[in-house]
């Protein structure tokens, strides 16, 4: 089985300046390379499809490929620890280099006139996802005392008193002694 994120670019090395149009929809991690990362951290399900729009043009020493990547993402709010998915729209732009080029860090190699994307859009979307999402802008959270969701109901928990301010509370001024 041939994976969707192998091209054959040996038209664009032989003829160039000269450009290819790249557009598919592919598992992320069909192979799950990838171990899942836990419940409380920001992931891709392994099956999510990812949408691939790359244009891929010739130079000398290598191939540019720049375009676009979507792909849906899940995890938890920090605040409140409800479920969020979102998508991500990442636009890209790299560089691969032929076998016989210096090594580079920064680019993706061409091998046996292929170039492979996967590394391309895996690196790309796990840049890209958010560290620590919010089920939304608002979210309050959850009562440190009690539990609750804030953003469901409401309760009449104080905030904890810290031990090292306690004695400052003993010191109300009334505002009668002018000061």
């Amino acid at each position: 089985m041939t994976s969707p994120f192998r091209v054959p670019v040996a038209v664009l090395l032989r003829d160039m300046p000269s450009t290819m149009a790249v557009t598919f929809e592919a598992p992320f991690d069909a192979n799950h390379e990838f171990p899942a990362r836990g419940e409380v951290e920001t992931d891709v399900d392994p099956e999510a499809p990812v949408s691939v729009n790359l244009t891929l043009q010739s130079h000398p020493g290598g191939i540019t490929a720049r375009g676009s990547l979507k792909v849906t993402w899940h995890g938890t709010c920090r605040r409140c620890s409800a479920r969020v998915e979102g998508d991500l729209d990442i636009t890209v732009h790299e560089r691969f280099r032929d076998q016989g080029g210096l090594e580079d860090e920064e680019t993706y190699p061409i091998e046996h006139d292929f170039v492979d994307l996967a590394p391309l859009v895996h690196d790309a979307v796990f840049l890209e996802l958010p560290l620590a999402p919010l089920c939304r802008e608002d979210c309050q959270g959850l009562c440190p005392q009690c539990g609750i969701d804030r953003n469901e109901g409401s309760c009449d928990c104080l905030p904890p008193i810290d031990p090292r301010w306690a004695t400052l509370d003993a010191l109300r001024l009334d505002g009668s002694d002018g000061a």
